[in-house]
């Protein structure tokens, strides 16, 4: 069975279209100033409805302070929260108990004890998105893990693969992990924040939808 895919970072009309059109199940709209992908609220807000009904949207979020977090679920209203900071599981579950919205955690894989680790979520967040240790930003980096880590993992949450997955290398991520769910940003770009809708295309097809 083809696993889910993630197209994220998507910031203009057109490639929210492209990227749904080709069969991606998620697309996700980065809310961090830092980033070069980052959307403001209206843009957001705009770019969330034209998804709505057509595939989940993830609102990603780097340890936003309280008020930060309360206007952008309230201006976007996601299907899903991807936590990609230091964000500790009693605010995800404070944030889980007032917005009905997947709680998703983003986490870098860096050694078998991140595994053991990461059980400090389960029962709070819906899916555990694994991703390369963080660098001087979190996520979008185009660097990937060892994925040998997650042979033979017995999984207690739902869970996905990102950071460094490109059309070239998602089949044979998802053939040594078994990922249930992909998530690719800077692999599908032409420049950083630039999405090509060819390689969003070819990463699709790559990943078997």
């Amino acid at each position: 069975m083809s696993p889910f895919v993630k197209i994220c970072g998507l910031s203009t009309p057109e490639t929210i279209d492209a990227a749904i059109d080709l069969g991606a199940t998620h697309i996700g709209l980065v809310h961090y100033a830092p980033s070069p992908r980052h959307v403001d609220l209206k843009t957001a807000a705009a770019l969330r409805q034209r998804a709505a009904g057509r595939a989940k949207v993830a609102l990603l979020l780097v340890n936003a302070s309280q008020k930060e977090t309360s206007d952008a679920l309230a201006a976007i209203r996601p299907d899903i929260i991807q936590f990609h900071g230091t964000e500790t599981p009693e605010w995800l579950a404070t944030v889980k108990r007032l917005v009905p919205a997947e709680i998703w955690k983003a986490v870098g894989l860096k050694d078998a004890g991140t595994l053991d680790r990461i059980e400090q979520y389960r029962g709070i967040a819906d899916r555990i998105l694994f991703d390369a240790p963080a660098q001087a930003l979190p996520g979008g980096t185009g660097t990937r893990f060892d994925w040998s880590l997650l042979k033979n993992h017995r999984h207690s949450m739902d869970w996905g693969v990102a950071g460094g997955l490109t059309p070239d290398n998602v089949a044979q991520a998802i053939a040594e992990t078994g990922a249930p769910l992909v998530d690719v940003s800077s692999g599908v770009e032409s420049a950083p924040g630039v999405k090509d809708v060819d390689k969003i295309a070819a990463f699709l097809k790559a990943a078997g939808l």
